[in-house]
């Protein structure tokens, strides 16, 4: 069986600019768990057949159809399906073949044409979010990346991971735990502010320095790791220790806005939920900013902005668009004749039609302009399709 392919901004570029004829797509919501789970492989032998009888009005004999078709069939065994997510995905052309588990579900949907359709992933890596989540205790340390849809512990190298190890092993027995104050339930006083003997005692001073210095080397070592990166960071852990790595942080996309509380009593689950609810505001900001310069260009008459589909497609194809709206949910089937610079568009697809919407966003994409896939309701105007164009 072929191997499971990870999708990533570089992998949708590979398949956009690897154009072939015949180039399949087919994307199948599908079932993880319950009695549902048996309609899976149903609705995808129902989708390779659609492929199979488009790849035939494109004029390719039976056999040839079937071959094509042959490793995406190779996929309907038993152990596959029991390891799916919300939305399966799979693309195949003369020389390449790839497929995706992802967890977002997608309605069904084939197209046979020169170009792989992208557009649905598109909306959903625009709407995937990275962002990181460091979670503080003086008993642990962990840093984890996330995403919309889940979240995963990245383990963190060449530093201390306890406040213990960061200090002499004879400090602690000579007393440690009376310098630093037991409470009830085993956690420290610096997680439990105000248990020190005095808000300005020399203990607390002592301690507050030691989390200093050991937050000092933890942000050397994540600032090494994150040097490349621009997603936002968030500190879990009660606000006495939040305080404290604030000072020490150096890494620039530090959120103020944290996940309050120890995290040693969360789940991976509940940290990426909280997670979620403090970044995901900052996800939308500039995809409202766009849509907001949009209508004020369209309410003032100017000519960069438009919403005629064909105006926008030859603008695409020319690289003169600087920002696309398109429906995630809609297709608007045609051709677009880069020789005679004519869209040619069609109520229903035809053999070889492509999503015209589609060959916007991906040219758009490819061209380093910016693609907000968004639901109908959510477009300018009410439109399909609209555009800033660069000039």
């Amino acid at each position: 069986m072929t191997s499971l392919s990870i999708l990533s901004i570089d992998e949708i570029k590979t398949l956009a600019e690897n154009p072939q004829t015949p180039s399949v797509s087919i994307y199948l919501p599908t079932k993880k768990a319950g009695a549902e789970i048996r309609q899976n492989p149903i609705r995808f032998k129902n989708l390779i057949r659609e492929a199979q009888e488009n790849l035939e009005a494109m004029g390719i004999r039976h056999t040839e159809a079937v071959d094509f078709l042959q490793p995406a069939m190779e996929l309907d065994q038993d152990n596959f399906w029991e390891h799916q997510d919300q939305g399966l995905v799979i693309f195949s052309s003369p020389h390449l073949f790839r497929y995706y588990c992802l967890p977002t579900d997608f309605p069904e949907l084939v197209v046979v044409s020169e170009q792989f359709h992208l557009k649905p992933l598109l909306h959903f890596i625009n709407n995937e979010g990275k962002f990181f989540v460091l979670s503080l205790s003086q008993n642990n340390v962990k840093f984890f990346v996330g995403s919309a849809h889940h979240i995963n512990e990245i383990k963190l190298e060449n530093i201390p991971h306890t406040l213990q190890e960061t200090i002499l092993e004879d400090e602690f027995q000579k007393g440690v735990q009376h310098r630093v104050g037991i409470v009830r339930g085993g956690a420290t006083a610096a997680e439990h502010p105000g248990s020190f003997h005095g808000q300005g005692s020399p203990d607390r001073e002592k301690i507050n320095k030691d989390i200093l210095n050991w937050f000092h080397i933890i942000n050397k070592e994540l600032t090494k790791q994150l040097i490349t990166e621009k997603a936002p960071l968030i500190l879990a852990g009660v606000e006495h220790l939040v305080g404290i790595y604030q000072q020490a942080n150096t890494y620039p996309f530090l959120l103020s806005e944290s996940i309050v509380g120890n995290p040693e009593f969360l789940t991976n689950e509940q940290l990426h939920q909280q997670g979620w609810l403090i970044v995901s505001p900052l996800f939308h900001q500039d995809q409202t900013i766009a849509i907001k310069r949009y209508q004020q260009l369209a309410g003032e008459g100017r000519e960069t902005a438009v919403s005629d589909i064909k105006t926008i497609i030859t603008a695409a194809y020319y690289q003169r668009v600087d920002s696309l709206f398109v429906a995630v949910d809609q297709q608007v089937w045609g051709k677009f004749d880069s020789e005679n610079l004519t869209v040619n568009l069609h109520p229903k697809p035809e053999p070889d039609d492509e999503d015209m919407l589609d060959f916007a966003a991906v040219h758009t994409f490819l061209n380093g302009g910016k693609v907000y896939t968004l639901t109908s309701e959510e477009m300018p105007n009410g439109s399909k399709v609209a555009a800033i164009f660069r000039y």
